[in-house]
């Protein structure tokens, strides 16, 4: 997802954070320091017409403080636009850990970071991300009320919802592109086996799929070659493999100029966030004759089961499941209005926060 800021100020000062390419008018942005613990982080919060901001938190080993802000710049802004398309009354927001949880995860620089989101005041609600685990949130649960994935809030590890939306959204694009969403026989290609992806894995496997797998984690492959009888690739040769869908379930940017001429399936259907390295690259895919279910879309399982952490397993995953239903309406109207599929998302999101903004 690529949008221009529309909500700048004029005539006001450009300071640090301000003037990043990734800014988009974000209403705060937070730099937060714990000498004690030694936690760094950068809190975003992008947008909150429709609610309180609600996103998940990174812990990742940035080379510097520029990477991080921007990973929570672009996150943050995904999280406003997927929450407005799953229906969810939230808004959009993003934290950042700066540091390497296999070294520097503490439960003292847990709840020091629980005390950066408390101070905010239920301004942005945090979750587990990429780093992090359910007994990281229980953690930070212990220094804020404003956290999700815990087992005060009835539903821990929300992956297991993410790969669901992903599966449910894998058969929506087969429907488009094929006529029929049977995954008996197709061949998917799988980068990155992590909570989301193994479980996707499972998903397509008992589905009939025939997986082509690759983590940098040899174990991860391992286990995915024993479970499914899965065959394996490098991760940097995941993309050009001869299937009918890649789904890129680990980091972003992947989609780019370099790797969408290589592409061999017609279908991209993947969990990672921010597929698109830059401005125009859905617009490369649907040249191709590419269908792209649009990151925030498919993904946006794990934070629908954040959002309604207190209703009964058997509407939450109702409510999942309606992410095939987005998707097509994504693909027929992406076919009417002759538009890339994530430009047309980022219409229908753009839509409903407009119509919030008119209300209000």
């Amino acid at each position: 997802m690529h949008v221009t800021s529309k909500r700048q100020t004029t005539g006001a000062p450009i300071w640090p954070g301000f003037d990043h390419p990734e800014f988009d008018g974000h209403e705060k942005i937070v730099f937060g320091h714990d000498a004690a613990t030694g936690l760094y982080t950068v809190i975003a919060i992008h947008d909150t017409r429709l609610g309180p901001a609600l996103g998940g938190c990174r812990m990742w080993p940035y080379q510097n403080t520029d990477e991080a802000l921007t990973d929570a710049l672009r996150l943050s802004r995904g999280m406003t636009y997927k929450n407005a398309l799953a229906g969810l009354d939230y808004g959009g927001g993003k934290a950042v850990i700066i540091a390497d949880p296999k070294l520097h995860k503490t439960p003292e620089l847990m709840r020091a970071f629980g005390k950066k989101v408390d101070a905010l005041g239920g301004l942005y609600i945090t979750g587990e991300d990429v780093g992090l685990t359910p007994a990281d949130m229980e953690m930070i649960g212990g220094a804020t009320e404003h956290v999700r994935g815990t087992a005060q809030n009835h539903r821990g590890d929300p992956s297991p919802y993410t790969a669901l939306g992903v599966y449910n959204g894998i058969q929506s694009a087969l429907m488009h592109k094929f006529g029929s969403p049977d995954l008996h026989g197709r061949k998917v290609s799988i980068q990155g086996l992590g909570n989301v992806g193994f479980t996707l894995a499972r998903f397509l496997h008992h589905a009939g799929a025939d997986l082509v797998v690759s983590d940098i984690n040899q174990n991860s492959v391992d286990r995915a070659i024993d479970a499914f009888g899965a065959t394996s690739v490098d991760p940097a040769d995941a993309h050009k493999v001869d299937a009918d869908i890649f789904a890129p379930c680990a980091l972003g940017a992947g989609l780019n100029s370099v790797t969408i001429p290589q592409l061999g399936a017609p279908i991209i259907a993947g969990s990672a966030n921010n597929q698109l390295a830059e401005p125009g690259n859905g617009q490369a895919l649907a040249a191709r004759g590419i269908l792209y279910a649009p990151d925030y879309v498919i993904n946006a399982g794990g934070v629908i089961a954040l959002a309604k952490h207190d209703v009964k397993d058997e509407v939450l995953e109702a409510d999942v499941r309606q992410i095939g239903e987005t998707l097509k309406t994504i693909f027929e109207r992406a076919d009417a209005e002759n538009a890339p599929t994530d430009v047309v998302a980022d219409r229908i999101a753009e839509e409903r926060l407009s119509a919030v903004g008119k209300q209000s």
